[in-house]
């Protein structure tokens, strides 16, 4: 055992939102049909740029919920008590804009999302959270 002083440890975690876009099997896939996939992915990193980091990710394995986003805290959020949110059917143009407004404004613990934004939270799994949510 050390007898060393601690020194104080940065806290851990990002330092704004991400907002983790499924891209993997069915989302971003034309097996979501009539929605711009790249315009999405493209919009949402444009609306965020500054406030949160867009990430696309494989196959989150809610593949029912096409498409899906998850909005993680940052760690003041977490702090703060937020937890990741999944949104699932998240395919137009008014939801991306919720989701960037929410982000922008600080994300879960942090701000409360739109409340039209319940309409599409969901939970899956935890085998399919394990995956994506931790810290």
């Amino acid at each position: 055992m050390s007898r060393r002083p601690r020194k104080d440890v940065p806290a851990q975690g990002a330092s704004r939102p991400t907002v983790s876009v499924c891209r993997g099997c069915c989302c971003g896939t034309e097996k979501i049909p009539g929605v711009d996939h790249a315009a999405q992915l493209a919009r949402l990193r444009s609306g965020l740029e500054g406030a949160a980091t867009v990430r696309a990710v494989e196959c989150l394995d809610a593949c029912e919920q096409g498409n899906v986003i998850v909005v993680q805290p940052s760690a003041d959020g977490r702090r703060a008590g937020g937890r990741p949110v999944w949104l699932g059917l998240v395919n137009d143009e008014h939801a991306e804009q919720d989701v960037i407004t929410w982000a922008t404004a600080g994300g879960p613990g942090l701000a409360d999302a739109p409340d039209i934004l319940d309409l599409y939270v969901f939970q899956p799994s935890r085998r399919v959270r394990a995956g994506l949510e931790t810290p």
